[in-house]
């Protein structure tokens, strides 16, 4: 769509950032719909950011990685979490054609319930790194699951941009469980929830996205039971806390929740930690 409000586009390494300033990066949300408190674009592809870096405790995903860029990553034989990218992937609404200009940056900053790479990150403990501006002035880290605040909302300052998420590579070395459903067979996810489990401590994480405006995550020490599980989801989501849109009512998305936790929870408590 073409965004008649926008007087100029700038390289965002050249530019201070004002108001009605809109980073670009691939622009597959920019571009789907008017944006008329928007009068510059600054792109972010200028900066040359390196897509993914492997540091000394966690991989670096750059907020201008494509979808497609992180899928085709050779993870190390021992990331046992790393199919959850190609089933995120997969719960885009979307084709792969859109992978190749999405970006996990674009994804996470929309802030949609139902955005995949919110789903994927957050459950794998990822910090999203933020800058008042392109490499300029002190970063703030700030985890994923509280970057995302609720349905449109984030944890982003006027003028700050997202640097990058960085994935430890402890959390990258867990088992992992992974449901998704929607109203629809290639539908916008009603519900995804994703479980863990630390090889060394056994410890339990589960994180539910889509079905609630952010994500929640509830952490164990160990597996626990059907019960106890059952009664943390209920004694921490509210009927009214589950999102209310189009691809699904909230009666239903809590109902779906609290029976693909008892699967992630039943898949996880088998097998080697």
């Amino acid at each position: 769509m073409d965004l008649t409000s926008i007087d100029e586009v700038r390289p965002a390494s050249e530019t201070a950032w004002r108001p009605g300033d809109a980073w670009l990066a691939g622009g597959t949300y920019l571009f789907s719909e008017p944006q008329p408190h928007i009068t510059r674009l600054l792109d972010l592809t200028a900066l040359d950011w390196p897509a993914l870096v492997r540091r000394d405790d966690h991989l670096e995903i750059a907020a201008t990685c494509t979808v497609a860029r992180l899928r085709e990553l050779e993870p190390d034989p021992s990331w046992a979490a790393f199919p959850l990218v190609g089933q995120c992937c997969h719960a885009f609404l979307a084709s792969f054609k859109i992978w190749n200009e999405a970006t996990v940056g674009g994804n996470l900053c929309n802030a949609l319930p139902a955005g995949p790479m919110i789903s994927l990150t957050a459950a794998l403990d990822g910090v999203c790194v933020l800058r008042p501006a392109p490499d300029r002035g002190p970063e703030r880290l700030v985890p994923v699951h509280e970057f995302v605040t609720g349905a449109g909302e984030k944890a982003l300052a006027p003028g700050e941009v997202l640097r990058a998420v960085r994935v430890p590579y402890r959390a990258l070395r867990r088992r992992t469980a992974f449901r998704q459903v929607s109203l629809t067979p290639h539908g916008r996810s009603g519900a995804l929830l994703i479980g863990t489990r630390d090889p060394g401590d056994g410890g339990f994480v589960l994180t539910v996205t889509a079905s609630t405006p952010r994500p929640v995550r509830f952490a164990f020490p160990a597996v626990p039971a059907a019960a106890e599980l059952d009664a943390a989801l209920s004694g921490r989501l509210a009927p009214d806390d589950y999102f209310d849109d189009m691809h699904g009512d909230p009666r239903w998305r809590r109902h779906v929740t609290h029976l693909l936790a008892e699967r992630i929870r039943a898949e996880l408590a088998t097998g080697p930690t």
